[in-house]
């Protein structure tokens, strides 16, 4: 909350450290999340593009430099190549591995890994945007 613009029920990102290009972090799936109430009735699945949202918040705190100077929002500019491997489910941890691969700011651009005990669940190429707060 220190870093991240985020705030319930919108942070997904429990633990994160990098260093320099590269770092991991985590998301513990608790089973109460707003997104698990509908998808699946039953069966809950933590959605797909939830999974691309909590890896983007792993990856954004290691942006906290770029987004401490002024008021800064990242914004999605692509994901892609995105790969779903694996089911993630209440009660699994989700570690995602992140590299940042290339930036020209405002634009950055990583490449993640999100898997379950070992169990590759997501991957993919993120890009954001970095642009000041509207006020609004």
């Amino acid at each position: 909350m220190e870093i991240l613009p985020h705030r319930e029920p919108m942070l997904l990102a429990d633990e994160v450290s990098y260093e320099g290009s590269r770092g991991r972090g985590i998301y513990r799936v608790r089973g109460d999340e707003f997104f698990l109430r509908g998808h699946f009735p039953g069966t809950p699945v933590v959605p797909g593009v939830i999974l691309c949202e909590i890896a983007a918040q792993i990856c954004g705190v290691s942006l906290e430099s770029e987004l401490a100077t002024g008021k800064k929002l990242p914004f999605f500019t692509s994901i892609d190549g995105v790969k779903f491997r694996s089911p993630v489910l209440p009660g699994d941890v989700l570690s995602v591995e992140f590299e940042l691969i290339s930036k020209k700011p405002p634009f950055f651009f990583f490449e993640v890994m999100g898997s379950v005990d070992g169990k590759r669940a997501v991957s993919g190429k993120l890009s954001f945007a970095l642009k000041a707060e509207s006020g609004g």
